[in-house]
């Protein structure tokens, strides 16, 4: 097959997105070269939009009256320059991969998500965040350019200088302007894969922002909430903040994982199970205060020692809800989000609470503001969650915050449109031939 050929189109039935909520066949094709998806430009009969590892938790990564073009193939290294750090590459390649090649060389990507299984185009259409936010901003604040494939227009190379509008646009426009095949990013000199890191109890969200005033100077914080709590210890938790080690062991992460190979009854999540474990993990975390040393893989990915986690939600998947809260807006709203958390039994057995720093995200609809950002995971039982998601959102609203579209499956066009102000500049900027489930559900 020659580069220009076009590989067959297959429906198939597997293909979710992480949170395993939407279930519906999808029609893929697997390019194994960029020539191929260039070639592609203006010759759709169908809608399309890339898809990476589908590490999204919604329907964002998802087209079901589209078709999907599965990038993991693409995946080749073009060029690294030493002096700067600048690494260029195809949009299918795993930050995981990144990491493996180059930890032992001193190089490190500068933003990483909880996973490293992402791919570098997925990471870039949804500007992903990592712990260290308030110190480097997001994955869209260390990319120096990138190739798009539009319908309309070709191949186009994409910089802020050339081309800012589209740049703005793709930078967290959820593969909506075209396809990413290619992307160049800057990595950061480290001199160790590992990390100080100091795990601090707290008793409540006062206590957790008292913290985090006090962190600055650690390049990775983030805080572990038990959701379960109520007044008069709603949203205590263990915060655990990292600095990078000097010590010249550049030792990569181990790929080998155990998995989980079914799904989990859905009897063993349920109030009770949740509580359990809250109180579990708090003991454990209070028994392990203090500083000790860990590898990058267990402070930066703890859940990818564990394959297929989202099985353990059961056959019906799981939302996850992310939001950020201005910090104008105050610590209340973050208190009545987790008051409404705890009197419905549901949650999450890990809930993450960080700070977003003010550096500005380059992308239109870049989720990050200045503020306070909560995830956690909620059990697919239909009605009854998305009535209690939709209470959270009200709250989230009203302080003037928004939601994670990455994380997304259920978010109105109201509440996008409250939540990413220069939409109708985005909409100029649309690949006509881009589609998703998710652009599908609000309208864009």
């Amino acid at each position: 097959m020659s580069g220009a050929e076009l590989p067959t189109f297959v429906t198939r039935d597997e293909v979710t997105s992480w949170g395993r909520v939407i279930r519906r066949p999808q029609s893929v094709a697997v390019p194994a070269y960029r020539a191929m998806v260039e070639a592609w430009a203006g010759r759709f009969s169908l809608p399309r939009l890339a898809t990476g590892a589908r590490r999204s938790y919604g329907d964002c990564c998802l087209s079901s009256s589209g078709s999907l073009l599965d990038m993991r193939s693409l995946d080749r290294l073009i060029a690294f320059d030493e002096t700067s750090g600048i690494l260029t590459a195809e949009a299918g390649l795993l930050l995981s991969d990144i990491m493996s090649l180059f930890v032992p060389r001193g190089w490190f990507p500068m933003v990483t998500p909880g996973t490293r299984n992402v791919t570098l185009g997925g990471a870039l259409a949804n500007d992903v965040h990592g712990k260290n936010h308030h110190r480097v901003g997001t994955f869209g604040n260390h990319v120096t350019s990138f190739t798009l494939v539009r319908s309309d227009r070709g191949v186009v190379k994409v910089d802020p200088q050339s081309e800012p509008a589209l740049w703005a646009a793709t930078i967290g426009g959820l593969g909506l302007t075209g396809v990413i095949t290619e992307l160049s990013i800057r990595l950061m000199p480290i001199r160790s894969a590992y990390l100080d890191i100091e795990h601090i109890y707290f008793d409540d969200i006062d206590a957790f922002i008292e913290l985090s005033d006090k962190s600055d100077d650690f390049e990775h914080t983030v805080a572990w909430l038990d959701c379960t709590s109520k007044f008069p210890h709603l949203g205590r938790g263990i915060y655990s903040r990292a600095r990078w080690r000097r010590d010249g062991n550049l030792t990569p992460h181990n790929p080998a994982m155990a998995g989980v190979p079914f799904d989990a009854p859905a009897f063993l999540m349920n109030p009770v199970t949740l509580k359990l474990f809250n109180a579990l993990y708090r003991f454990a975390g209070s028994r392990s205060r203090g500083m000790s040393t860990a590898h990058y893989s267990r402070v930066l990915h703890p859940l990818d020692g564990i394959a297929n986690w989202n099985r353990l939600y059961g056959a019906a998947g799981f939302y996850q809800y992310q939001c950020v809260i201005p910090k104008a807006a105050g610590r209340d709203p973050i208190k009545a989000l987790l008051d409404v958390i705890a009197r419905s039994g549901e949650g999450s057995f890990l809930a993450v609470l960080k700070v977003f720093g003010d550096i500005q995200s380059p992308g239109w609809l870049s989720f990050p503001m200045p503020g306070y950002t909560l995830a956690l995971d909620f059990r697919n039982r239909g009605a009854d969650t998305l009535g209690l998601l939709r209470k959270l959102d009200e709250i989230v609203k009203a302080a003037g915050g928004r939601l994670y579209p990455a994380k997304d499956g259920r978010i109105s066009r109201e509440m996008f449109e409250r939540g990413f102000g220069n939409l109708d500049l985005f909409m100029k900027q649309r690949d006509p031939a881009c589609r998703s489930d998710l652009s599908e559900r609000i309208g864009l």
